[in-house]
């Protein structure tokens, strides 16, 4: 095939796999005519996994890919499969796993050799196309497999027959039981004891966000009045803000930091990461008020607008690290670059704001935007006022993203995922109630109609991918836990309870057909998706939150509203379905203990009763949205209110219109408030 030709990848949406279409690689996209072929030519498969922001990806794909040499391997000895790992996450989970137990490690892009029967016998992650350093290259490692697998075909057999009998064994192990009692107090200790107190974060280097870990901290702080536990997130949200991982000029964060110090990320950004960072930074301002985390999140959501809507209204799902094929080349700088662009003495002290120096902290003497140091500190240094500093700078700011925006941009990922939009609902929801920007509450609207709408299917059911008006792929269980998560944050934005309507109607979709109906708790894939070598069971955190702790926190939340006990014992077994292993591995739950903090503080209902413009009304409302109260559920009775849908509201409606509020636990009410500083003074309480 010569490179200008196009194999079969190029009829499908993922960007990723279209940028492989005209590779000399005879690429198969995951499906039964590549599984037919392999059976019927007895030939192993080279199975390929990545995604389209993935920079050691496109090193692979130039290297290897692009090569005819190397391609003719591959075509001869191979049935090659692509895909694309955020469209297919079962498929990634499945071989990840047998990667990571092959290697010890695991990454993008991810090279796994599986037997006709879809048994994994040998893997990697790249792999580079010669010899070097002892280790072979990737045309040897072909020549190897084949050679394995005409010669000695038993051991590649049992080899994989052996991974995959592990693969289902974990995901069949039993983890119930009741969960430790002290499994919070635990899980601080956890999270304190990895805290870096010179540079915030809960990791070493390299460094992500991990913004489920932020909030539950912000938990842990309101729950036990430690206030060295609030600020430890304080100043690990200050240095991740300050650092290279945020882009200074557009806002939005990269998805980790390769240092300890946020400074240089791993350029690519990707959608979910700041859907979930956005909620961190609302948290921390509501806390504390200080405007610093409003502009953060502020600014996040207005990159997600800006750079990541689609024609459709929904989000795109990330940008690539590279541009011009060189990793972070967009967002890097030269001092002389800055003063071409804001002249010499502005210039000079956008170096000194952004620590732009002549040796560069990057690559080739350029530098990563950062602000390590405080506004007073760089003023000083410069000799001038603070405020003055503070005006250019934000003029500075505009001049240099303009400028930037002249350069090759690198690539995005234009496919809409219905889980990571999900997320960007609530998030993009969550931001309207706390900075009250109607452009947020639109945004989040619209996405969610985009979801129910085009990516619905005709039987209620989701798909999981769509671009330019092509949806497909059966949902898995992130795609509805994170979408009802979302819409749940959309009716405590908007009131609307066609919202919640929706998120029963995905619930009974994701109990129905994700749910272990033998020991509790919910599978990633459906009952009747594509039969593959093992279906998994994720409980735990990854780089997302896990889909199903997600959904333990919706049943909570959609108990207090709805009053249905049922979903509140759905959410019971849940937790008991991995009682035994959230004590002994707390960090790698926090999702789930949001919801354990939950039981054990106690969830409250709060139901705003009367005309939702009334002045006083929304003054209570605005009194809710401004107390960091996270175990509780918002509701809005109006004199139409349907006590059927949303029980919480039941006799809670006022009859002449004023405005009332309850404050509720367990649907046991104290006396119903009329005015915003009545309100404050049971909430504090």
């Amino acid at each position: 095939m010569s490179a200008a030709a196009s194999n079969r990848l190029a009829q499908e949406t993922s960007p990723y796999l279209l940028q492989h279409a005209h590779n000399p690689v005879d690429w198969y996209p995951w499906g039964e005519e590549a599984l037919k072929r392999a059976r019927e030519l007895d030939r192993p498969i080279f199975l390929s996994i990545g995604y389209s922001a993935c920079h050691w990806c496109h090193v692979m794909e130039r290297e290897s890919f692009e090569n005819d040499d190397i391609a003719a391997l591959m075509n001869a000895h191979f049935v090659n499969v692509k895909v694309d790992r955020e469209e297919r996450p079962d498929l990634d989970e499945i071989y990840m796993k047998a990667v990571q137990t092959l290697t010890g490690s695991g990454g993008w892009p991810m090279s796994v050799f599986l037997t006709p029967e879809l048994e994994p016998f040998f893997g990697g992650t790249y792999f580079p196309p010669d010899d070097r350093y002892g280790r072979p290259g990737f045309p040897s490692l072909l020549r190897w497999v084949h050679e394995l697998w005409q010669n000695d075909r038993e051991r590649a057999v049992k080899q994989g027959r052996s991974l995959t009998e592990n693969i289902r064994a974990e995901a069949g192990a039993a983890m119930d039981g009741e969960v430790a009692p002290d499994v919070l107090d635990r899980s601080l200790t956890a999270l304190a004891s990895s805290y870096d107190a010179q540079w915030g974060g809960f990791s070493p280097a390299p460094k992500f966000p991990h913004a489920t870990d932020v909030r539950l901290m912000l938990r842990h702080w309101k729950r036990t009045g430690n206030d060295r536990t609030r600020d430890m997130v304080r100043y690990t949200l200050d240095r991740m803000a300050a650092g290279g991982m945020y882009d200074q000029l557009a806002g939005g964060f990269a998805r980790y930091s390769t240092d300890e110090k946020w400074l240089i990320p791993h350029f690519e950004k990707m959608l979910y990461d700041n859907a979930l960072l956005v909620p961190a930074y609302l948290d921390a301002f509501v806390i504390t008020g200080a405007e610093n985390y409003a502009r953060v999140a502020r600014e996040t959501c207005d990159w997600m607008l800006n750079e990541m809507r689609t024609p459709e209204g929904a989000l795109a799902s990330s940008l690539d690290a590279d541009s011009e094929g060189v990793e972070g080349k967009f967002y890097a700088w030269t001092p002389d670059e800055l003063v071409d662009v804001l002249g010499a003495e502005h210039g000079a002290w956008a170096a000194a704001w952004y620590d732009v120096t002549p040796d560069g902290n990057f690559e080739g003497g350029t530098s990563a935007l950062w602000h390590p140091r405080s506004d007073d500190e760089v003023a000083a240094e410069l000799g001038i006022e603070v405020d003055t500093l503070r005006e250019a700078m934000a003029a500075a700011r505009g001049k240099l993203l303009a400028t930037r925006a002249e350069r090759v941009p690198p690539g995005k990922d234009d496919k809409v995922l219905a889980a990571w939009n999900g997320l960007a609902i609530g998030a993009l929801a969550q931001a309207y109630q706390v900075l009250g920007e109607q452009r947020f509450l639109d945004a989040a609207r619209d996405v969610a109609r985009y979801l129910l709408g085009a990516m619905r299917q005709p039987d209620g059911r989701l798909f999981a991918t769509a671009r330019h008006g092509r949806a497909h792929l059966a949902a898995y269980l992130d795609d509805y836990a994170f979408t009802i998560h979302g819409l749940i944050d959309l009716y405590e934005a908007d009131f609307d309870t066609h919202w919640i309507e929706e998120a029963l109607e995905l619930n009974e979709v994701l109990t129905d057909v994700f749910e272990d109906k033998d020991t509790g708790g919910y599978f990633t894939t459906a009952s009747d998706h594509e039969r593959l070598i093992a279906r998994m069971k994720v409980p735990y955190d990854g780089a997302l939150p896990a889909g199903s702790a997600v959904q333990v926190q919706n049943l909570m939340r959609l108990a207090e509203l709805t009053g249905n006990p049922e979903h509140a014992a759905r959410a019971e077994r849940a937790i008991r379905s991995v009682g035994k292993v959230v004590g002994r591995h707390p960090r790698a739950f926090s999702q789930l203990l949001l919801s354990l903090d939950t039981l054990a503080v106690g969830p409250r209902e709060i139901v705003l009763a009367g005309a939702i413009d009334d002045a006083e009304l929304r003054a209570m409302l605005a009194t809710v949205r401004q107390t960091y109260l996270p175990q509780r559920v918002v509701a809005h009775a109006g004199l139409d209110a349907d006590a059927d849908l949303l029980g919480v509201v039941a006799d809670k409606q006022s009859q002449d219109g004023s405005a009332r509020a309850f404050v509720c636990r367990n649907f046991t009410c104290g006396l119903p408030v009329s005015t915003a500083a009545e309100l404050a003074e049971q909430l504090a309480r």
